[in-house]
């Protein structure tokens, strides 16, 4: 949806550089768009203020192209706040969601930069394609994990400590020692071990699995705790141990009543090898 016309207001600079063309500010057209100006030769430009001071997005041919330009600007200066000649980007459909990630990995002088130099949609199809291709990688993964067969091992409800500040989750000997003892040496060391979970949407997630002299407690540590909040584990929640039956013996580790479970295999630190 386009807003309504808004009359931009031009800076001395601008105006001297119509002076000097032979083209008096009266008889210029005002762009019915946010954030663009007409040029002497014809063509518009875009333009955003930061701070009271204007930052100049390029030239245009087409006047809804400069409109478009100010827009992605307006999205990445000013957020959520920003109000746009269009519909703006939202998070809430693929594409936009895309759109958002690539301007928020760039700085405003790259994006400013990009759409100066009118290579803004170049590079945004491109970083589209890569991440359709992670996508793809990601899909297939969890493809791979529903078809996966598998055993329980155990399960666990976990307790304040383990979702506290102390950034563990203690594995109970017994367990430990039964189920998870192809790493269970190795976590004796000084390093432990390192266990990469990958969830069902190809997320990848890094602990290391150790044991704790001081409590003689085997645990998952360094990076559990953003496991915790993203997943929004509570005290009482349980969380279920799993292992494929294939000669491979992977893991598994899914809350009961969580829809995305997620794979983890071991990777001893020390060594540099998967388990």
């Amino acid at each position: 949806m386009e807003s309504g016309a808004v009359r931009v207001a031009f800076d001395s600079s601008l105006e001297a550089e119509y002076s000097a063309a032979g083209t008096t500010y009266s008889k210029l057209p005002s762009s019915r768009y946010r954030g663009v100006v007409p040029q002497p030769n014809g063509r518009w430009g875009a333009q955003i203020y930061k701070r009271q001071k204007r930052v100049w997005l390029g030239t245009f041919v087409d006047e809804a192209e400069a409109a478009r330009a100010y827009d992605v600007a307006a999205q990445r200066f000013r957020g959520r706040d920003a109000v746009t000649n269009f519909v703006p980007l939202s998070a809430e459909d693929e594409e936009g969601a895309l759109a958002l990630a690539f301007l928020a990995k760039h700085s405003k002088a790259e994006i400013v930069d990009m759409l100066r130099k009118h290579t803004f949609l170049d590079e945004l199809r491109h970083s589209k394609r890569a991440s359709a291709g992670a996508f793809g990688v990601s899909r297939r993964r969890a493809q791979s994990y529903h078809e996966t067969a598998r055993v329980m091992l155990f399960e666990k409800a976990v307790t304040p400590s383990d979702v506290g500040k102390l950034n563990r989750l203690v594995i109970p000997k017994q367990h430990a020692e039964t189920h998870f003892q192809f790493w269970s040496g190795t976590a004796e060391g000084s390093k432990g071990v390192l266990l990469n979970f990958e969830d069902a949407a190809g997320k990848v997630w890094r602990f290391r699995y150790s044991y704790w002299n001081s409590s003689q407690s085997y645990v998952l540590t360094k990076g559990w705790i953003r496991f915790v909040k993203e997943k929004n584990l509570k005290p009482g929640d349980v969380i279920r141990f799993w292992q494929s039956t294939g000669p491979e013996k992977q893991l598994y580790i899914e809350r009961r009543d969580a829809e995305s479970p997620v794979r983890l295999f071991g990777v001893n630190i020390s060594e540099g090898q998967a388990g």
